[in-house]
């Protein structure tokens, strides 16, 4: 079979005749030799001879003794062939003259191949004593894998976009101290695909699981220097492969197709269970080190078109993380687009959250533009279509800030949205705690309404707003209530690394307390972020562990603490227990309401009733949105068409507020859209009104459906009517049903 140069990577040749194609872009070498060991066999090496725009390319022969095959559509769809059966280990090197002894992997390194769908360590780094599996310096090929595995996930979950509620999760983190997985499970993809997680996912209500990292990735070398571990992951060394050591040990000692096959079990574990599943992956640079350091893959096959350079042939870096990889070259381009398209088909992945998104679309300038050719190709894709896109909006180059300027299509991490938050329910109470004001809640309104100012100039509505409060960078949700500074000596970087802006707020006692009125206050404030969430306007994401209060010790950055301190305690205490009730009901809450609400709700604004109402029950003025201290309202969410709506009460105050129920006739009732004609919240821009009484003669029915104080939640159930005052405790937040 005459050999091509697409598609790249190890494929069967297309004719079927048990040969191999083998293509790697590699533009800075003049030749290229492929070295490569079937299963039992010796290392040997072919000279990839066929050269197209820096794509070396060649046929790999089928072993003596096998004759000429004729392989059905079947066979091909496995991805192996005799000429590289699954199992065989292959790299590429400069070519050598013929004669050349052959080298061996284990002791002269090869460059993998960007494409490989399997990774192998075949030495461990030299000069590291007790090296981890992923410690810096190791010696690696790549591996051929079998498409083995049969799918039972159809139909696959395809929830609403608007009905999402992300949850982001470590495998290993998620899994390692659950008591009722298995221990040779725990840590695993088998282990998350375990019934007790399935089984706490469904009952926590959430639609998506996103994963940190599972490409396969490596230590940085200051890391193994260090006897530290990437926890997270964000180093990657293969945009195809799983990696290993999320897989159960006997996956791993049965090689890279058995780490596949468990991967993709996980996957169908948890589609079967309602569940999808989104990978957080890492484009934007690799787990290459610097000139100094030696050449894993792209450094070695084209550093001048894999990596960022200037005029002067330095490394541009706008991630900050020593190298960025040009998305200005179109086979880069191309190689992510097949990254992603090998995870959906392959893989059944139905998103991404792309880290540090904006370098991703910086052009051979390195300026960003949201109509850059990846972005284009994305949108044009059809496989693409349908899954969920989601960026990391900034990177630390020029103009690395992108919030709300992404493409349609695509949503966005709000952190405008996540330090809102925060300073209303944290900083604000700090400040009132030593006589000051607090603030206001215009901007929190703003926030709950989706952040309009935000995404509308770019055609975007509240959708494309993934509302957090936590992610795995950061404190958790309770060491915001916990610590006023991080906590980071235990990363072996005298406290210097991580974000000293965190927004939080530790009730007045760093770290443990054992008074039961701080731990208190703690949880209260926990409650009130977590209802916050779940009402506001936009796609919520929780991050693991934070329905359950889990503490990093007040560590702020600890993606390099692989151990107790990152990984989900699932010991309860009661408050722990109660803040898991409480993220269940309002999760089921959110779902009730949207289920009552037209299918299109919200992406027409003209459609969206956002209401604002002081504490009077009177609509929101200009002077009361800047009026500091004025930080107890009310609001009311509903829709033209819709069924339900909703009342959220909120009391920011060191003290209780009798809160006068609104007048509101539902839209539904009405061919007048309430408050067009009042003062709308700050920054809101048309989605959401100041007021809106509607018929100030009609009388509307509320029950409460949740509190975050458990003296008035007692009161579930209730019902109160339009002008009955409802008294809500300092720091709380009430929800309602309107009919």
């Amino acid at each position: 079979m005459q050999a091509r140069s697409h598609p790249l990577g190890v494929h069967p040749s297309p004719s079927g005749d048990g040969t191999a194609n083998v293509a790697v872009y590699a533009p800075g070498l003049d030749e290229v030799d492929l070295v490569f060991a079937r299963p039992g066999e010796a290392w040997q090496r072919l000279r990839l001879d066929g050269v197209n725009h820096g794509i070396h390319y060649a046929t790999v022969p089928r072993p003596r003794g096998v004759a000429s095959l004729s392989m059905s559509a079947q066979e091909l769809a496995r991805d192996v062939s005799p000429a590289m059966p699954a199992g065989t280990r292959y790299g590429f090197v400069p070519a050598r003259a013929h004669g050349t002894p052959v080298p061996d992997p284990a002791l002269e390194p090869v460059l993998l191949d960007p494409y490989g769908r399997g990774l192998t360590r075949v030495a461990p780094p030299g000069d590291v004593v007790d090296p981890g599996p992923d410690a810096y310096g190791g010696m690696y090929v790549s591996e051929v894998v079998a498409q083995d595995h049969e799918w039972h996930d159809e139909p696959r979950p395809a929830h609403p976009w608007r009905d999402t509620v992300i949850y982001e999760a470590h495998v290993k983190g998620l899994t390692m101290l659950h008591p009722e997985i298995p221990h040779e499970l725990r840590g695993t993809y088998a282990g998350l695909g375990h019934p007790a997680v399935l089984e706490h996912l469904r009952g926590l209500g959430v639609t998506a699981v996103e994963l940190l990292p599972v490409h396969a990735h490596l230590d940085e070398a200051h890391l193994t220097a260090n006897g530290l571990t990437n926890y997270w992951g964000y180093n990657t060394l293969g945009f195809f492969a799983p990696h290993a050591c999320y897989a159960t040990r006997a996956a791993q000692q049965a090689g890279p197709t058995a780490v596949l096959d468990e991967f993709k079990d996980m996957v169908d574990a948890l589609h079967r269970a309602g569940l999808q599943v989104y990978l957080d992956v890492v484009y934007n640079h690799t787990a290459e080190g610097g000139p100094d350091q030696r050449a894993y893959c792209w450094r070695g096959l084209g550093e001048g078109e894999y990596y960022r350079h200037d005029e002067h042939g330095n490394y541009v870096d706008v991630t900050g993380c020593g190298n960025s990889v040009n998305f200005a070259d179109a086979q880069v381009v191309r190689m992510t687009l097949d990254s992603l398209r090998y995870w959906v088909e392959e893989c059944h992945v139905d998103g991404f959250r792309f880290d540090l998104a904006p370098e991703l679309g910086r052009d051979e300038h390195h300026h960003f533009t949201r109509n850059h050719p990846f972005f284009v190709a994305v949108a044009a894709d059809p496989v693409l279509q349908g899954v969920r896109m989601i960026s990391e909006p900034w990177d630390v180059g020029v103009g690395g800030w992108q919030t709300g300027r992404f493409p349609a299509g695509w949503a966005d991490w709000n952190d405008q949205y996540r330090d809102t938050v925060r300073d209303f329910w944290l900083s604000g109470q700090r400040t009132m705690r030593r006589g000051g004001g607090g603030g206001t809640a215009a901007r929190l309104a703003g926030a709950m309404s989706g952040s309009a100012d935000l995404f509308a100039p770019n055609g975007r509505t509240t959708l494309a707003s993934v509302n957090f409060i936590t992610a795995h960078d950061g404190f958790t949700l309770y060491d915001l209530t916990a610590y006023d500074s991080k906590h980071n000596e235990a990363n072996r970087e005298s406290n210097a690394d991580g974000t000293n802006d965190n927004h939080s707020w530790n009730h007045d006692h760093e770290g443990f307390s054992p008074d039961v009125r701080v731990r208190s206050a703690r949880a209260a404030t926990a409650r009130n972020m977590m209802a916050t969430l779940l009402f506001s306007q936009g796609v919520p994401m929780i991050t693991a562990g934070d329905e359950l209060l889990r503490s990093q010790g007040g560590n702020n950055n600890a993606y390099c603490q692989d151990n107790r301190l990152s990984w989900v305690d699932w010991a309860l205490t009661p408050f722990d227990r109660s803040m898991l009730h409480i993220t269940q009901r309002l999760v089921r809450i959110r779902r009730a309401f949207l289920a009552g609400q037209p299918h299109e709700f919200p992406t027409r604004p003209q459609d969206v009733v956002l209401n604002w109402y002081a504490n009077s029950g009177e609509p929101m003025t200009a002077e009361l949105w800047q009026t500091d201290g004025e930080r107890a309202l009310q609001v009311v969410l509903a829709a033209r068409g819709g069924r339900v709506a909703g009342l959220f009460v909120l009391n920011g105050t060191e003290s209780p507020v009798a809160a006068v129920l609104p007048a509101f006739e539902h839209p539904a009732r009405t061919e007048r859209v309430p408050g067009d004609r009042d003062a709308r919240v700050p920054g809101a821009r048309g989605t959401s009104h100041a007021a809106g009484a509607g018929d100030a003669t009609a009388a509307s029915t509320y029950r409460l459906v949740l509190a975050t104080d458990s003296h008035l939640d007692e009161l579930t159930g209730n019902r109160w009517r339009t002008g009955d005052e409802v008294t809500l405790p300092p720091q709380g937040v009430a929800m309602f049903a309107i009919t």
